[in-house]
């Protein structure tokens, strides 16, 4: 991933592990919304997008992934939608660092724009986009639903 092309090669595989997995096994159809659910964009937050991250193999202290994922209605927040994905990369990433996954709405954006929140704007202009749709190409068949 060149977006990420400033971590180790470690570091990069697992972050597009897990980029993968919240795509494919995101599942808006566990809640009853008015319009289909779609994440508009993935974005790394915290030290591994702002480079300070750190991992020491004598304490095994790790920085944690911090993911924001950004989806098109408020109901698509909803833990339901996200069981599967946080149980796959939990499983797959053990003990080895903990993952961070906060799930915005678009209108919650909207909202720290017109209030000007510095904590989540700030928190976005300092991420590394991961994925976006309106840039990124769909899934495969194959990979959605089971973030493969």
């Amino acid at each position: 991933m060149a977006r990420v092309g400033h971590l180790i090669r470690r570091k990069q595989k697992e972050i597009e592990r897990i980029t993968r997995v919240l795509r494919g096994c995101f599942d808006p159809e566990q809640v009853l919304a008015p319009e289909p659910g779609r994440i508009g964009r993935i974005i790394l937050i915290g030290p591994y997008a702002r480079r300070s991250w750190y991992e020491d193999r004598h304490t095994l202290e790790f920085s944690d992934y911090e993911f924001w994922a950004i989806v098109d209605h408020p109901l698509h927040t909803d833990e339901r939608c996200w069981q599967r994905a946080r149980n796959i990369v939990q499983r797959e990433m053990g003990n080895r660092c903990a993952v961070d996954l906060n799930v915005l709405c678009t209108a919650d954006i909207r909202a720290a724009r017109a209030e000007r929140d510095c904590f989540i704007l700030d928190r976005i202009e300092a991420g590394i986009t991961l994925y976006r749709a309106s840039r990124d190409a769909p899934l495969h068949a194959r990979e959605r639903r089971c973030g493969r």
